[in-house]
């Protein structure tokens, strides 16, 4: 079965093709970094604006990648949240007019188990039952994960996800946007030993999250030691140790209350190396595997939705012809596969 995905949930317009037999056959993916720039943040206007010219234009790209005419297409898969409404809509709108077009089923797909499945595109791909660590942009979550559409979810963000403190305090710091790999580049040649942040919600039980604190204790440490740009790097490199010890800790956490050996990390913070590298030792002293997806699909894009689309047209899954989008949707609301 051959699947088209569109993604366009927030900043990134991804567009991939998945073969059931035969793997990913293309990607493209258009980032609106330079657009929200100048802004510090993603403007919601503007990012529907840009799905709306770069959605078509990629398709073309990935058609031509894969050798692929349109009519041999199966079924098309699109994000269908959560995320920014207008962003949501423009990939809806795109995908079920030419589904409907081509006489093929369209199915909407919930972004974060795109992110959940994208490791499954690698070699070797994690068996279930596992533990999935999801960190993208404004969710924290560790989800227990039996099979596809069989989550639970242990612990949620009470308030800023790890994405989102990454970013608000490299803004403080008065890094541009997106502030996460740049905070993450600082605090490379920041002291470890200067500061020391707390680690929030691990002197208690449970899986949940917590990171607004920490934005919080960055801005006071810098109004009280000072702006120079080793003080910078310090507060960089003491607030990055914070959220890994902090997501280590669960999902060694996480590890032992459920009796499982294989965590699976995805989304953009999942990118990061000091957060790759814990995870790894923590995973070698507790005789567990730790599962990624590459780098170019740790961000938004197009190939997990195809994957996760393909995986439940298979299964029979298909929507009606309305556009429909849910930009709050809970993964618990999935229907098994």
């Amino acid at each position: 079965m051959l699947v088209l995905g569109i993604e366009s949930s927030c900043d990134e317009t991804g567009v991939a093709l998945f073969d059931s037999r035969r793997g990913l056959l293309g990607h493209a993916l258009h980032s609106q970094i330079a657009l929200h720039a100048d802004y510090g943040g993603v403007v919601p206007e503007l990012a529907s604006r840009d799905h709306v010219r770069k959605a078509l234009p990629l398709l073309e790209q990935v058609m031509a990648q894969s050798a692929t005419e349109r009519g041999a297409i199966d079924a098309i898969a699109y994000t269908a949240g959560p995320g920014l409404i207008g962003a949501l809509l423009v990939g809806a709108s795109i995908a079920r007019s030419l589904a409907w077009s081509l006489g093929v089923p369209a199915l909407g797909v919930h972004h974060m188990e795109g992110h959940l499945l994208a490791p499954m595109l690698e070699t070797p791909a994690p068996a279930f039952p596992f533990i999935a660590l999801l960190v993208s942009g404004g969710h924290t979550l560790l989800v227990r994960v039996d099979a596809i559409g069989a989550y639970r979810i242990l612990g949620d963000t009470l308030d800023d996800a790890a994405g989102e403190a990454f970013d608000k305090t490299a803004k403080l710091l008065g890094l541009d946007y997106p502030g996460g790999p740049q905070l993450a580049r600082l605090a490379a040649g920041g002291d470890p030993a200067r500061f020391r942040f707390p680690r929030p919600m691990t002197n208690r039980p449970g899986l949940d999250f917590s990171f607004s604190g920490l934005k919080t204790f960055a801005l006071t440490t810098s109004q009280e030691a000072g702006d120079d740009a080793q003080t910078r790097a310090d507060i960089a490199r003491a607030f990055e140790d914070a959220v890994v010890d902090t997501l280590v800790i669960k999902c060694r956490r996480a590890l032992e209350q459920t009796g499982l050996s294989r965590l699976v990390v995805a989304g953009g913070v999942g990118a990061n190396r000091a957060l790759r590298e814990a995870l790894q030792d923590m995973a070698c002293q507790h005789s567990a595997e730790v599962f990624y997806p590459r780098l170019e699909f740790c961000t938004d894009n197009g190939a997990m939705i195809a994957y996760a689309g393909a995986c439940r047209v298979q299964a029979g899954q298909r929507d009606g012809l309305e556009v429909s989008v849910r930009p709050r949707w809970s993964l618990e609301e999935l229907p098994a596969v």
